[in-house]
């Protein structure tokens, strides 16, 4: 008799934003049409940029199809130093900088990297989903504070304070992650904001990770400021790469970035080579194409400027129309391209965002993410990346659900 083959930890693995797929599957072969506005996944809207394609295509043909170095090729190793060196006057080394398949492996390097069991990190709600199996795979635990919603979604860095001197009592906090600009929100966190939270940092002796993967989806007259300009001295991880910013979601290449030269700087840029080391490489041809994507200024000028124009006008679009809703209460997105409505589940008579998620892409045909799988109870998540002619239809059936279920 076999014993039980899965592990204990195994059931950490687990992705809220395709837990509905398998019923929007089965609705669509029986032949009706599902409006999908819970993956963002940009290319699917907007093509990948023929320049970058191109470049891909050229990596094929001239065979650079074997493994490369570990932390990735120096090509492309060259081509972020000189974004961040141009955008953010930040001068980076070679070790700095390591090659990741997607920002979710190099998740994975970091909590490998720096988490025992017990350990914590600070995680602000709402979180991206993937930050939370990460942890809990490798043996930590996220410690929970929120972001301020009544304030839109800014952090209360007194509040960040007093909860860090309360767990540093009890357990090892590990680091703090930040997200900005922020996937589920769709908000940018201020410079003074930041500027107090790397104070924090550096007063406790905390480890800094941003993600920044959204850097350039900027608009509505925000300002983006990566913690790279405000963190010199203080140990801190950018986490970035050419999903969105480049429209290339199944390149699947990312960036870890250790701008530091103290000791624990050093020692996570040579433990994070490590671990690239031990999963061999990543995709050579999409390397070769990104090292031209990022290098290319004038082209990623044109594609970005009108990709970032578009999804400004989209996401204003579908938040004027939620608007409309009585039951839906929302801040404006200035960034990404997500949107995430508090929902009024009493008046609508659910119990939780998860039974209103699911009867929505039953009787409506629209599928979209609840608000619960990134840590925001009675709030559902909007990609508004389809043509408004789409956004708008299906904005209408998830307004006529609302209206039906409330008898108005």
């Amino acid at each position: 008799m076999y014993t039980m083959a899965l592990s204990e930890r195994s059931k950490y693995a687990f992705n809220p934003i395709d837990e509905d797929n398998e019923l929007a599957e089965r609705i669509v072969k029986s032949g009706k049409k599902v409006i999908q506005l819970n993956r963002g996944d940009i290319s699917l809207y907007f093509p990948t940029p023929k320049y970058i394609e191109d470049a891909y295509v050229k990596a094929i043909r001239e065979n650079r199809t074997s493994y490369t170095r570990s932390s990735g090729i120096p090509e492309l190793i060259d081509a972020v130093r000189g974004r961040y060196k141009r955008m953010f006057n930040l001068n980076l080394k070679e070790e700095d900088i390591i090659t990741t398949q997607g920002v979710s492996e190099g998740l994975y390097f970091l909590n490998a990297s720096l988490l025992n069991p017990g350990n914590h990190a600070i995680i602000f709600r709402p979180y991206y989903t993937q930050y939370i199996p990460n942890i809990e795979l490798a043996g930590g635990k996220a410690y929970y504070l929120d972001y301020d919603e009544k304030k839109e979604w800014d952090i209360d860095t007194d509040e960040l304070e007093n909860h860090i001197k309360r767990m540093k009592k009890k357990r090892g906090i590990k680091y703090i992650m930040i997200t900005n600009p922020n996937n589920p929100t769709g908000t940018v966190l201020g410079r003074g904001t930041l500027e107090k939270i790397v104070d924090l940092a550096n007063e406790h002796k905390l480890i800094l990770v941003s993600d920044e993967i959204y850097d350039e989806i900027v608009y509505n007259g925000a300002k983006f400021t990566s913690i790279s300009q405000l963190a010199k001295g203080v140990p801190h991880v950018i986490l970035n790469g050419a999903s969105k910013n480049l429209d290339a979601t199944g390149f699947r290449i990312g960036f870890m970035i250790v701008p530091g030269e103290d000791r624990v700087s050093m020692e996570l840029k040579r433990k994070f080579a490590d671990f690239a080391s031990v999963r061999v490489s990543v995709n050579a041809p999409a390397q070769y194409a990104i090292a031209e994507a990022i290098r290319n200024v004038k082209e990623h000028k044109k594609a970005i400027g009108y990709m970032v124009r578009e999804i400004e006008d989209r996401v204003n679009f579908a938040v004027k129309r939620l608007g409309e809703n009585p039951y839906l209460e929302m801040v404006r997105p200035n960034s990404a391209y997500y949107i995430l409505p508090r929902i009024d589940l009493k008046s609508l008579n659910y119990k939780s965002d998860k039974e209103f998620v699911d009867e929505l892409l039953r009787s409506k045909l629209v599928q979209i993410t609840r608000g619960s799988g990134f840590g925001a109870k009675s709030h559902i998540r909007i990609v508004a990346l389809p043509d408004k002619q789409t956004l708008g239809e299906a904005i209408n059936r998830l307004n006529e659900f609302c209206m039906k279920r409330s008898g108005r």
